[in-house]
């Protein structure tokens, strides 16, 4: 049971309202570039409050109001794009480094990764050999290494931003995986692919989520097994990428695996219907 009073909460929101006037205004790349020390300050006490635990129907009740979706918008871009700003000095420092496995080992989120790719692996029924593509890989595509490094997989990385997926094209080949991993320049509108592909995952942050399950709902064929990862519990839940939309009736959820510290998502597996 959750020990956060209505009073506590209100000091949260306060917090949050603070942060938003700060941060807000910046652009894209300001997030992205500054050098400020105020910037990472916010995201790591955005992170401690996402990590509270606060009883859902009181942070849907209270900070879930409609009066505060223009901040709750505002601090999901926030964390969004620092999140994307730690991936890329993390893949930066691994092209400098002389280990680079090991400066891989030491990012903020790794052991997260790793537990995740093993939650992917079992609940999908993967082998090795087996073909995964994943759906907005980012600057460091970690859940793929996780997967083709340990588990033995051949991977595709879908990222819509051509930098980035230079950037983890470099990454790959600094860290000897360029032949087990590929990445692709695109968005979900380059689905299906011409490979093989035995599991489809999208990322917690790629979006707009329904508009890329409507899409795949409509051009996947039938029987292919999919997953996604959502953040369901407290304040995560609203301080982390929207979960919120329904999903095509073309796909069937059959397994959802909650997460075990370190672990924040909740990863859901989907099979579309066979027509």
């Amino acid at each position: 049971m959750s020990n956060i009073t209505e009073q506590s909460i209100k000091i949260i929101i306060a917090e949050l309202l603070n942060i938003n006037s700060t941060t807000k205004e910046l652009k894209d790349q300001d997030i992205l570039h500054s050098t400020s020390n105020h910037l990472g300050t916010y995201f790591h006490r955005l992170d401690f409050l996402a990590a509270m635990d606060i009883d859902d129907q009181l942070a849907e009740e209270t900070i879930c109001d409609p009066e505060y979706n223009s901040v709750l918008e505002a601090i999901v871009r926030f964390r969004n794009l620092y999140s994307l700003r730690l991936e890329i000095e993390n893949a930066k420092a691994i092209l400098a480094s002389e280990d680079p496995w090991e400066v891989l080992k030491n990012f903020t989120h790794f052991h997260n990764y790793l537990q995740l790719a093993q939650t992917e692996y079992q609940g999908s029924e993967l082998k090795p050999d087996d073909t995964v593509i994943f759906l907005g890989s980012g600057p460091l595509p970690l859940t793929l290494i996780a997967l083709c490094h340990w588990h033995g997989l051949k991977g595709i990385g879908i990222e819509r931003d051509l930098n980035r997926a230079e950037l983890s094209r470099n990454v790959l080949e600094k860290l000897g995986l360029s032949d087990q991993i590929r990445i692709i320049h695109g968005n979900h509108f380059i689905l299906p692919l011409g490979d093989e592909c035995d599991h489809l995952m999208v990322a917690a942050a790629a979006e707009p989520k329904k508009e890329i399950f409507d899409y795949l709902a409509n051009v996947l064929p039938g029987g292919i097994g999919l997953s996604y990862r959502i953040y369901e519990k407290g304040l995560r839940r609203v301080l982390e990428t929207c979960s919120s939309f329904e999903l095509p009736e073309q796909f069937v959820e059959y397994l959802r695996i909650r997460p075990e510290p370190p672990v924040n998502n909740t990863v859901v597996f989907l099979k579309k219907e066979v027509c």
